[in-house]
């Protein structure tokens, strides 16, 4: 079952966490769902498929207002990230989809029309979430060809889909508690799945000039406080992508 948790507030607004869902079905990955909740709006990252819309729902709505539920961010096109929208739109037609311009037409075969997107340039954008403004961060190739992560510069909070994803053991924790023991678990993810180096390279470099408290990952555990620093330097070292399978044949 899954359950919401606060990550972060101000008083004014807040951020949370829908984590791992221990009972889940084994043929399913398991994802993480965050949400942005002021006095007007909310925004939820990733809201994840078709099949967890019931247990992200009803975890979110313990927590937020559903009626304030506006705005959907999608760092790309993926079943895992998106293939709920249908259901979310039936709750509210009005909702937003914010995700990058390539999938503008890929994305509407999980529901919605010409008013539900918002579609990002390339080099991101802003997007303002009752009165909070947010940043779309190019994540392009990383491991699709559009993609995008949520940075929120107050809370020094960012989503970052894919990177930083781990595949854990059961009974892992919500955060990043040993970061030797827990990377392990990220390895061969991040070698398959992110695109090349140069895109590697690319977000490292962004990714180091913001000030970040809270690296919030799609799947696994929260990266925070050193262990942001820990990951985006064990990351831009990490040799990935189809590079990586070309040299790994090679030694083979």
């Amino acid at each position: 079952m899954k359950t919401a948790t606060e990550l972060w507030s101000d008083g004014t607004r807040r951020w949370l966490v829908v984590a791992r869902d221990p009972e889940r079905t084994d043929h399913l990955i398991d994802t993480n769902e965050y949400a942005m909740a002021t006095a007007t709006e909310v925004l939820i990252t990733d809201p994840g498929g078709f099949e967890i819309f019931p247990a992200v729902f009803a975890a979110m709505t313990t927590a937020v207002d559903a009626q304030r539920i506006a705005h959907i961010f999608a760092s790309h096109q993926d079943p895992d990230v998106i293939s709920s929208l249908a259901l979310w739109l039936r709750f509210n037609p009005r909702i937003t989809c914010h995700l990058s311009w390539l999938w503008e037409s890929f994305v509407p075969h999980f529901g919605g029309d010409a008013t539900t997107f918002r579609a990002l340039p390339d080099e991101g954008a802003a997007i303002v979430v009752g009165g909070t403004p947010l940043v779309a961060v190019p994540a392009h190739y990383l491991h699709s060809s559009g993609n995008f992560h949520l940075y929120d510069p107050a809370a020094r909070l960012l989503f970052s889909g894919d990177v930083g994803a781990a595949l854990l053991p059961e009974g892992a924790g919500l955060f990043v508690d040993d970061f030797d023991r827990h990377i392990r678990h990220a390895e061969g993810f991040h070698r398959r799945w992110m695109g090349s180096n140069e895109a590697r390279r690319d977000w490292c470099e962004r990714a180091a000039a913001m000030p970040i408290d809270l690296l919030c990952p799609q799947h696994g555990a929260i990266y925070r406080g050193q262990d942001v620093g820990r990951f985006i330097n064990w990351f831009g070292e990490l040799d990935v992508g189809l590079g990586h399978l070309r040299r790994a044949a090679r030694a083979a």
